[in-house]
Protein backbone atom coordinates (compact mmCIF):
# COMPACT_ATOMS: atom_id res chain seq x y z
CA UNK A 1 0.00 0.00 0.00
CA UNK A 2 1.59 3.23 -1.03
CA UNK A 3 2.37 6.34 1.49
CA UNK A 4 -0.02 8.81 1.40
CA UNK A 5 1.26 11.77 3.41
CA UNK A 6 -0.48 15.28 4.10
CA UNK A 7 1.31 16.82 1.15
CA UNK A 8 -0.93 15.08 -0.84
CA UNK A 9 -4.28 16.44 0.53
CA UNK A 10 -2.70 20.31 -0.46
CA UNK A 11 -3.99 21.56 -3.48
CA UNK A 12 -3.41 24.91 -5.42
CA UNK A 13 -6.92 24.30 -7.43
CA UNK A 14 -10.27 23.28 -6.52
CA UNK A 15 -12.80 24.04 -3.45
CA UNK A 16 -11.25 23.06 -0.05
CA UNK A 17 -12.15 22.55 3.65
CA UNK A 18 -8.66 24.69 5.45
CA UNK A 19 -6.28 27.13 3.21
CA UNK A 20 -2.97 27.62 4.16
CA UNK A 21 -1.01 30.58 3.32
CA UNK A 22 2.04 31.89 4.28
CA UNK A 23 3.79 35.28 5.36
CA UNK A 24 7.81 34.88 5.13
CA UNK A 25 8.19 38.13 7.39
CA UNK A 26 11.73 38.83 9.21
CA UNK A 27 12.38 42.16 9.15
CA UNK A 28 11.77 43.84 11.95
CA UNK A 29 12.48 41.02 14.37
CA UNK A 30 14.62 41.66 17.55
CA UNK A 31 16.71 38.62 16.91
CA UNK A 32 17.29 38.80 13.33
CA UNK A 33 17.43 35.35 11.62
CA UNK A 34 15.77 33.34 8.77
CA UNK A 35 12.43 32.97 9.85
CA UNK A 36 11.31 33.82 5.78
CA UNK A 37 12.94 30.46 5.18
CA UNK A 38 9.94 28.73 7.67
CA UNK A 39 6.48 28.58 5.64
CA UNK A 40 8.57 26.73 2.32
CA UNK A 41 9.89 24.27 5.23
CA UNK A 42 7.01 23.67 6.26
CA UNK A 43 5.19 22.73 3.11
CA UNK A 44 8.54 20.63 2.69
CA UNK A 45 8.51 18.44 5.88
CA UNK A 46 4.63 17.85 5.46
CA UNK A 47 5.79 15.57 3.24
CA UNK A 48 7.47 13.55 6.24
CA UNK A 49 3.50 13.27 7.65
CA UNK A 50 1.34 10.60 6.85
CA UNK A 51 -2.48 10.78 7.18
CA UNK A 52 -3.18 8.05 9.39
CA UNK A 53 -2.91 8.51 13.44
CA UNK A 54 -2.28 5.71 14.78
CA UNK A 55 -3.97 6.33 18.40
CA UNK A 56 -6.92 7.33 17.70
CA UNK A 57 -7.14 5.39 14.54
CA UNK A 58 -8.41 8.00 12.32
CA UNK A 59 -7.45 8.87 9.02
CA UNK A 60 -7.31 13.10 8.02
CA UNK A 61 -9.15 13.22 4.49
CA UNK A 62 -9.83 17.10 4.47
CA UNK A 63 -9.12 18.92 0.85
CA UNK A 64 -6.30 21.91 2.34
CA UNK A 65 -5.90 24.45 -0.61
CA UNK A 66 -2.68 26.52 -0.43
CA UNK A 67 -2.96 30.08 -1.19
CA UNK A 68 0.94 30.87 -1.53
CA UNK A 69 2.69 33.29 0.26
CA UNK A 70 1.84 36.95 0.96
CA UNK A 71 4.48 38.93 -0.77
CA UNK A 72 5.88 40.30 1.79
CA UNK A 73 9.83 39.21 1.90
CA UNK A 74 12.32 41.99 2.93
CA UNK A 75 9.51 44.29 4.20
CA UNK A 76 9.32 46.05 7.94
CA UNK A 77 6.12 45.25 9.69
CA UNK A 78 4.42 48.45 8.56
CA UNK A 79 4.89 47.86 5.22
CA UNK A 80 3.78 44.09 4.97
CA UNK A 81 0.38 44.47 7.11
CA UNK A 82 -1.28 44.75 4.36
CA UNK A 83 -0.69 42.09 2.02
CA UNK A 84 -1.13 40.04 4.96
CA UNK A 85 -4.42 41.31 6.00
CA UNK A 86 -5.64 40.76 2.40
CA UNK A 87 -4.43 37.61 2.45
CA UNK A 88 -5.73 36.10 5.19
CA UNK A 89 -9.32 37.81 4.92
CA UNK A 90 -9.39 36.53 0.95
CA UNK A 91 -8.60 32.66 3.05
CA UNK A 92 -11.14 33.52 5.82
CA UNK A 93 -13.97 34.93 3.87
CA UNK A 94 -13.66 31.27 1.43
CA UNK A 95 -12.84 28.76 4.68
CA UNK A 96 -13.53 27.68 8.12
CA UNK A 97 -10.24 27.58 8.97
CA UNK A 98 -7.21 29.59 7.94
CA UNK A 99 -3.36 28.39 8.43
CA UNK A 100 -1.20 31.56 7.97
CA UNK A 101 2.35 29.99 8.73
CA UNK A 102 4.95 32.75 9.71
CA UNK A 103 7.28 34.25 9.81
CA UNK A 104 7.86 36.46 12.72
CA UNK A 105 5.37 37.10 15.14
CA UNK A 106 4.89 40.68 13.46
CA UNK A 107 2.46 38.92 11.52
CA UNK A 108 0.18 38.09 14.22
CA UNK A 109 -1.74 41.83 13.90
CA UNK A 110 -2.52 42.00 10.81
CA UNK A 111 -3.86 38.32 10.79
CA UNK A 112 -6.16 39.29 13.49
CA UNK A 113 -7.12 42.47 11.16
CA UNK A 114 -7.96 39.94 7.98
CA UNK A 115 -10.53 38.20 10.45
CA UNK A 116 -12.65 41.36 8.70
CA UNK A 117 -14.36 42.26 12.11
CA UNK A 118 -14.64 44.50 14.29
CA UNK A 119 -12.04 44.20 16.97
CA UNK A 120 -14.26 44.05 19.65
CA UNK A 121 -16.12 41.52 18.44
CA UNK A 122 -12.70 39.21 17.74
CA UNK A 123 -10.65 37.16 20.17
CA UNK A 124 -6.96 36.68 20.59
CA UNK A 125 -5.26 33.34 22.05
CA UNK A 126 -1.23 33.03 22.12
CA UNK A 127 0.65 30.57 22.42
CA UNK A 128 3.78 32.12 23.34
CA UNK A 129 6.66 32.64 26.58
CA UNK A 130 6.38 36.25 25.47
CA UNK A 131 3.76 38.62 26.32
CA UNK A 132 4.48 40.69 23.04
CA UNK A 133 4.07 43.70 24.87
CA UNK A 134 7.65 45.97 23.59
CA UNK A 135 6.73 49.43 22.97
CA UNK A 136 5.85 50.59 19.42
CA UNK A 137 7.76 53.71 19.14
CA UNK A 138 9.96 52.34 16.67
CA UNK A 139 6.73 51.26 15.31
CA UNK A 140 5.20 47.20 14.88
CA UNK A 141 8.17 44.55 15.27
CA UNK A 142 7.91 40.84 16.40
CA UNK A 143 7.64 41.68 19.87
CA UNK A 144 4.90 43.80 19.95
CA UNK A 145 1.87 42.39 18.26
CA UNK A 146 -0.35 42.50 21.12
CA UNK A 147 0.72 46.28 22.16
CA UNK A 148 -0.24 46.98 18.32
CA UNK A 149 -3.21 45.51 18.52
CA UNK A 150 -4.13 46.68 22.25
CA UNK A 151 -3.59 50.25 20.73
CA UNK A 152 -6.07 49.65 17.22
CA UNK A 153 -8.72 48.76 19.86
CA UNK A 154 -8.12 44.88 21.09
CA UNK A 155 -9.94 45.12 24.13
CA UNK A 156 -7.71 43.17 26.96
CA UNK A 157 -10.57 41.31 28.06
CA UNK A 158 -10.74 39.58 24.42
CA UNK A 159 -6.79 38.58 24.78
CA UNK A 160 -5.49 35.11 26.48
CA UNK A 161 -2.26 34.46 27.15
CA UNK A 162 -0.55 31.13 28.03
CA UNK A 163 2.68 29.59 28.37
CA UNK A 164 4.41 32.56 29.64
CA UNK A 165 8.05 32.04 30.73
CA UNK A 166 9.86 33.03 33.83
CA UNK A 167 12.83 35.43 33.26
CA UNK A 168 11.65 36.07 29.81
CA UNK A 169 9.67 39.28 30.03
CA UNK A 170 9.61 42.38 32.11
CA UNK A 171 7.18 43.26 35.14
CA UNK A 172 5.95 46.37 33.70
CA UNK A 173 4.92 44.02 30.58
CA UNK A 174 3.11 41.85 33.36
CA UNK A 175 1.53 44.72 34.82
CA UNK A 176 0.76 46.19 31.36
CA UNK A 177 -1.01 43.15 30.61
CA UNK A 178 -3.04 43.16 33.57
CA UNK A 179 -4.10 46.45 33.67
CA UNK A 180 -5.53 45.76 30.54
CA UNK A 181 -7.62 43.31 31.26
CA UNK A 182 -5.50 40.36 29.49
CA UNK A 183 -5.90 36.85 30.94
CA UNK A 184 -2.66 35.67 31.95
CA UNK A 185 -1.45 31.47 32.31
CA UNK A 186 2.25 31.07 33.22
CA UNK A 187 3.91 27.93 32.01
CA UNK A 188 3.77 26.76 35.54
CA UNK A 189 0.07 26.87 35.47
CA UNK A 190 -0.28 24.90 32.16
CA UNK A 191 2.17 22.56 34.05
CA UNK A 192 0.41 22.34 37.25
CA UNK A 193 -3.64 22.65 35.73
CA UNK A 194 -3.12 20.42 32.16
CA UNK A 195 -3.16 22.30 29.05
CA UNK A 196 -6.93 21.33 28.40
CA UNK A 197 -8.20 23.02 31.71
CA UNK A 198 -5.99 25.93 30.79
CA UNK A 199 -7.74 26.21 27.28
CA UNK A 200 -11.10 25.19 28.79
CA UNK A 201 -11.14 28.67 30.68
CA UNK A 202 -9.13 30.38 27.86
CA UNK A 203 -12.43 29.76 25.54
CA UNK A 204 -15.25 30.20 28.34
CA UNK A 205 -13.36 33.89 28.78
CA UNK A 206 -13.90 34.32 25.05
CA UNK A 207 -17.22 33.51 24.56
CA UNK A 208 -18.15 37.15 23.69
CA UNK A 209 -16.54 36.98 20.63
CA UNK A 210 -17.20 36.37 17.06
CA UNK A 211 -14.14 34.51 15.96
CA UNK A 212 -11.06 33.65 17.50
CA UNK A 213 -6.92 33.72 16.28
CA UNK A 214 -4.30 31.48 17.94
CA UNK A 215 -1.31 32.83 17.45
CA UNK A 216 1.09 29.75 17.92
CA UNK A 217 4.44 31.14 18.61
CA UNK A 218 6.53 27.98 18.76
CA UNK A 219 9.00 29.50 20.81
CA UNK A 220 6.61 28.59 23.86
CA UNK A 221 8.03 25.50 23.12
CA UNK A 222 11.01 23.66 25.63
CA UNK A 223 14.28 24.62 23.62
CA UNK A 224 15.61 21.47 23.91
CA UNK A 225 12.67 20.27 21.87
CA UNK A 226 13.15 23.41 19.90
CA UNK A 227 16.48 24.44 18.60
CA UNK A 228 15.08 26.63 15.72
CA UNK A 229 13.40 29.11 17.83
CA UNK A 230 15.67 31.74 18.90
CA UNK A 231 12.96 32.91 21.47
CA UNK A 232 12.90 29.30 23.29
CA UNK A 233 14.02 28.91 26.61
CA UNK A 234 14.87 25.75 28.57
CA UNK A 235 11.21 24.83 31.00
CA UNK A 236 9.37 25.51 27.83
CA UNK A 237 6.02 23.69 27.23
CA UNK A 238 6.60 20.62 26.73
CA UNK A 239 5.85 19.86 22.42
CA UNK A 240 2.87 16.77 23.61
CA UNK A 241 1.29 19.57 25.40
CA UNK A 242 2.04 22.06 22.66
CA UNK A 243 0.23 19.43 20.05
CA UNK A 244 -2.67 18.72 22.49
CA UNK A 245 -3.34 22.34 22.44
CA UNK A 246 -3.42 22.61 18.57
CA UNK A 247 -5.71 19.97 18.51
CA UNK A 248 -8.26 21.23 21.33
CA UNK A 249 -7.96 24.86 20.05
CA UNK A 250 -8.09 23.49 16.08
CA UNK A 251 -11.54 21.88 17.53
CA UNK A 252 -13.03 25.17 18.26
CA UNK A 253 -16.08 26.34 15.75
CA UNK A 254 -15.26 29.80 16.77
CA UNK A 255 -11.38 29.57 16.14
CA UNK A 256 -10.81 30.61 12.33
CA UNK A 257 -7.58 31.39 12.21
CA UNK A 258 -4.11 30.22 13.48
CA UNK A 259 -1.00 31.27 12.68
CA UNK A 260 2.64 29.42 13.71
CA UNK A 261 5.67 32.04 14.05
CA UNK A 262 9.28 32.61 15.19
CA UNK A 263 10.76 29.09 13.44
CA UNK A 264 14.20 29.73 12.22
CA UNK A 265 15.27 27.06 9.77
CA UNK A 266 18.33 28.60 9.66
CA UNK A 267 18.83 27.48 13.64
CA UNK A 268 17.26 24.16 14.04
CA UNK A 269 18.89 20.97 14.21
CA UNK A 270 18.42 17.63 12.97
CA UNK A 271 14.90 18.73 11.50
CA UNK A 272 13.74 18.89 15.00
CA UNK A 273 11.90 22.38 15.22
CA UNK A 274 10.62 21.43 11.63
CA UNK A 275 9.07 18.09 12.18
CA UNK A 276 7.49 19.68 15.06
CA UNK A 277 6.22 22.51 13.37
CA UNK A 278 4.60 19.58 10.72
CA UNK A 279 3.29 17.71 13.33
CA UNK A 280 1.66 21.13 14.27
CA UNK A 281 -0.21 21.01 11.25
CA UNK A 282 -1.24 17.57 11.45
CA UNK A 283 -2.77 18.49 14.84
CA UNK A 284 -4.41 21.51 13.64
CA UNK A 285 -6.16 19.41 10.77
CA UNK A 286 -7.32 16.67 13.43
CA UNK A 287 -8.53 18.86 15.59
CA UNK A 288 -10.59 20.69 12.85
CA UNK A 289 -11.85 17.68 11.59
CA UNK A 290 -13.43 16.47 14.56
CA UNK A 291 -15.77 19.89 14.24
CA UNK A 292 -17.62 17.36 11.99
Amino acid sequence: MSWKSIADLISVEGTADVVLVGAPMEAGSVTPGRCDLAPETIRGTLRRFSTYDVETGEELSLAIHDAGDARVAGLMPADGFEPIRNAVSRCTADHALALLLGGNNAVTRPGAHGLGRPLDRVGLVTLDAHFDLRETDQGPRNGNPVRCLLEDGLPGANICQIGLAPYANTGKMHRDALAAGITVFTIADCKARGIVAVLEEALARLGHVDAIMVDFDIDVVDRAQCPGAPGARPGGMPVDMFFAAARRLAAEPSVKLVDLTEFDPSLDLGDITALTAGRWVCEILAGFSSRR
